[in-house]
């Protein structure tokens, strides 16, 4: 859960700034975010919430 709240956060983030410093358009950020939804909601979205958290698990595991 955490890490879905964060990502959630991190991508809404990173749209913001597109929208805001790269001249997106507000309709292709609203698309951005309706993909978002279906794809959580599809069947694909628990194995994309799986892979988020393998590579944190991943991330988290690095010595640097």
């Amino acid at each position: 859960m955490t890490i879905a709240v964060s990502a959630v956060i991190l991508l809404g983030v990173f749209v913001f700034l597109l929208w805001r410093y790269a001249r997106l358009p507000l309709w292709q950020a609203a698309i951005c975010a309706a993909f978002g939804y279906f794809l959580a909601s599809s069947s694909v979205g628990p194995q994309v919430g799986n892979g988020l958290r393998a590579l944190a698990r991943f991330i988290a595991g690095l010595e640097l």
